[in-house]
């Protein structure tokens, strides 16, 4: 993950084994200005990716902002439409 201007750039696989470190990461950069998280170069993801994103998603009300997703990949969104969450990270 690395930040260009108030967007974070996914580069990882966003699984299980990296999820902790990711939440971490994700949520500092949220708090400091983070408004936009772009997927367009994620690796593998799994449903961990959604958690995170939720994750972040409450992170970013709490401060009284909002979060854009972009570039989402149409197997996270399908397995958010699945969980009935997809209208939470759909932009």
């Amino acid at each position: 993950m690395r930040r260009e201007g108030e967007t974070l750039l996914l580069e990882n696989d966003l699984t299980l084994e990296h999820a902790s470190r990711l939440l971490t990461q994700g949520s500092d950069e949220i708090a400091n200005g983070a408004r936009v998280v772009d997927f367009a170069h994620a690796g593998k993801v799994d449903s961990s990716a959604l958690s995170l994103m939720l994750a972040w998603r409450r992170r970013a009300l709490a401060a009284g902002r909002t979060i854009e997703f972009r570039n989402v990949p149409d197997s996270l969104m399908s397995l958010a439409n699945l969980y009935g969450v997809g209208e939470l990270i759909r932009n």
